[in-house]
């Protein structure tokens, strides 16, 4: 049988390995998956931010020290960095309709939740909705589709109100936008440990948006888990 590279649909070599004996096929070639940059430390220990040193970064203080965002979110910890050709193939993943894509990312995923995570006994996995007219367009919510490799029961509570798409908006735009989550029923969530699910964390604020939903309707702790760090 013939694998195809799904980022640059070439052939893939046919090498006899552990994976290859367990069934487990590769979903890049090497040229492609080693284009990717995996978050390598020191790192932000709020929000996962590669930097110089592991002290909290001036965003993530800036959050904190804003009494209407202190502690909604513990933590958020991400797989890879936002580099060229992760941009390229996000793009290619969110904006171009090839949900394929998404298989490229689920053994580094799952590995870094079983990490990160497993210890943490997080009771439920809520991936950050899409707007019923994003969906439409797009056709899957790539955070779902991320959710869907965690072994975690899922729960969708959260509605999003349909507004620009946010990568057109500003830094600033974003920070101070309306919280377009809303809730559904709450009683699942009374005091429990949720980790919210997308695909990429660029200035946290719709995580937090997100987070503060569930906060405010009696959830207990909230972390985040995103594929990519921007």
């Amino acid at each position: 049988m013939i694998i195809l590279c799904l980022i640059c649909h070439e052939e893939l070599s046919q090498q006899m390995s552990w994976s290859s004996f367990l069934l487990i096929e590769p979903k890049a070639c090497d040229d492609c998956y080693q284009s990717l940059k995996k978050i390598q430390s020191p790192t932000c220990p709020r929000c996962f931010r590669p930097q110089e040193n592991d002290h909290v970064c001036q965003d993530c203080q800036a959050w904190e020290n804003d009494p209407q965002w202190k502690n909604i979110l513990q933590k958020n910890l991400s797989v890879f960095e936002y580099n060229d050709s992760m941009k390229e193939l996000l793009a290619t993943f969110k904006f171009r309709g090839d949900a394929a894509l998404v298989e490229v990312f689920q053994k580094d995923f799952l590995a870094s939740y079983k990490a990160s995570f497993f210890k943490e006994k997080i009771d439920f996995v809520i991936p950050i909705p899409l707007s019923p007219e994003r969906l439409y367009e797009r056709g899957f919510n790539q955070a779902k589709l991320l959710a869907n490799f965690l072994p975690l029961p899922q729960i969708d509570i959260l509605t999003r109100t349909h507004h620009e798409k946010q990568s057109k908006k500003s830094r600033q735009e974003r920070i101070t936008a309306s919280n377009v989550f809303s809730i559904v029923d709450s009683s699942k969530i009374m005091n429990k440990k949720i980790l919210l699910i997308d695909d990429i964390y660029t200035t946290g604020s719709t995580l937090r948006h997100a987070a503060k939903v569930l906060k405010d309707n009696g959830t207990g702790s909230i972390f985040s888990f995103t594929l990519i760090r921007s």
